[in-house]
C-alpha cells in the first residue's frame, strides 16, 4: 500500500532511519519486501522475531502456490504463536486468516475465525490494514455464501470517516460495486465502482484502477448519452433508499472518454494475448462515440495483436 511504499522508499533514501521505525509497522514493512518485492534495508529484516519470519515464509508459500506445504507448515506455526516462549497475537491472527480462507477445517469454521480475527484486529489494531483485510475477507466468506447483506453491513462500516487506509476503502467500494452488479441495481453499482476508482488512482494502485476502470465501462456502455448527469453529480447527490431494487441512469460520454483515455496508454503498451476483452471494451467505446483515432490506434499494432476476434473488428 501507499503508506508502507513510501516508508520504504524513504528508508532507501536515508531520509528515516530502522531504528526509528516503530515495532508495529516492522512486520508489515518485511512482508511488503518479501511478499511483494520491494526493495528496502536488510536491516528491517533482522529485527523479526524467528516466528515472524517463519510466518513470511508461509505466506511465500501461498503466493508461491504451494498449499500442501503450507497447510502443514501453518499447524506448528500456530502453536508457536501461542505458546508462552513465542506468544504473538498478530502472527496468530495472520496464521488464523490464512488457514480460514484456505478452508483447512471446513466453510463454517472459516466463517467464525474470519470473524474472530477481524474482532480481535478491532481491539488491538482497529482501523489497520489488516484490520481491514480482514474485514474484506469475512464479507467476502458472506458474499460467497450468498449471504449478501450481511457482506454489505460489513462493508458499510469501511467508510471515508472511519479511518482505514483509502486503500482498504477502495477494495471494498469495488466489492460493493460488484455485489449490485450481480443485483441488476447498476446506478449505484456504478458510483461505487466509479468512487473506488477514484481512491485507486490517488493511491497510485494502478493495476486496480484499470480493473475497476474496465468493469465500470462495461457497465456504461450500455447507453451513453450527451446530457446525463455526471458520475461526481450522481455521487454528491446520491441519497438513501428505504429498499434496494433495480435501476439505471446512462453514463456521461465525457465520463465514458475521460476513462479510456486514462487506460488506453496502459493497456495499449502491450496488445498481446489470445482473449483481450480489456482491448474489445476500448473498441466497443469507439463504436459507440464514433472514436475513430482509437480504433486507428489499435490498427497500428495489429502485427501483435492474437485475439482472432478483436483483429476481425478491426478489419471489418
Amino acid at each position: 500500500m501507499k503508506d508502507i511504499r513510501k516508508v520504504l522508499s524513504d528508508l532507501n533514501l536515508g531520509s528515516i532511519k530502522v531504528s526509528e521505525i516503530p515495532d508495529e509497522l516492522i512486520f508489515q514493512l518485511s512482508s511488503s519486501m518479501l511478499i511483494e518485492q520491494l526493495e528496502g534495508p536488510d536491516e528491517l529484516l533482522s529485527r523479526l522475531s524467528p516466528l515472524q519470519r517463519d510466518v513470511l515464509g508461509l505466506q511465500r508459500l501461498l503466493v508461491e502456490g504451494d498449499i500442501a506445504k503450507a497447510v502443514i507448515i501453518s499447524e506448528d506455526l500456530l502453536s508457536r504463536s501461542r505458546s508462552k516462549e513465542e506468544r504473538d497475537l498478530e502472527c496468530e491472527v495472520r496464521i488464523r486468516m490464512e488457514r480460514a480462507l484456505l478452508a483447512v477445517d471446513g466453510s463454517d469454521a472459516s466463517g467464525q475465525e474470519l470473524r474472530w480475527c477481524s474482532e480481535r484486529l478491532n481491539a488491538i489494531a482497529p482501523n489497520t490494514a489488516l484490520h481491514g483485510i480482514s474485514m474484506l475477507n469475512q464479507a467476502n466468506w458472506h458474499s460467497n455464501n450468498g449471504e449478501i447483506m450481511m457482506a454489505m453491513a460489513i462493508h458499510a462500516e469501511i467508510t471515508k470517516d472511519s479511518g482505514f487506509p483509502d486503500e482498504i476503502r477502495g477494495l471494498s467500494r469495488l466489492e460493493v460495486g460488484r455485489i449490485l452488479t450481480a443485483m441488476d441495481d447498476l446506478d449505484p453499482a456504478m458510483r461505487h465502482l466509479w468512487t473506488a476508482r477514484a481512491i485507486f488512482l490517488q493511491a497510485e494502485m494502478e493495476a486496480e484502477a484499470v480493473v475497476v476502470s474496465l468493469e465500470w465501462l462495461d457497465l456504461a456502455l450500455e447507453e451513453v448519452t450527451e446530457d446525463a448527469p455526471r458520475m461526481l453529480y450522481r455521487i454528491e447527490n446520491a441519497g438513501p433508499r428505504s429498499v434496494p431494487g433495480s435501476s439505471w441512469i446512462p453514463a456521461n460520454e465525457r465520463d465514458v472518454r475521460d476513462v479510456v483515455e486514462s487506460i488506453f496508454p496502459i493497456l495499449t503498451e502491450d496488445v498481446g494475448g489470445t482473449e483481450r476483452t480489456d482491448l474489445g471494451i476500448i473498441l466497443d467505446a469507439a463504436e459507440i462515440l464514433d472514436e475513430q483515432e482509437w480504433k486507428n490506434s489499435l490498427l497500428e499494432k495489429s502485427k501483435d495483436i492474437q485475439d482472432a476476434r478483436l483483429l476481425e473488428f478491426l478489419q471489418s
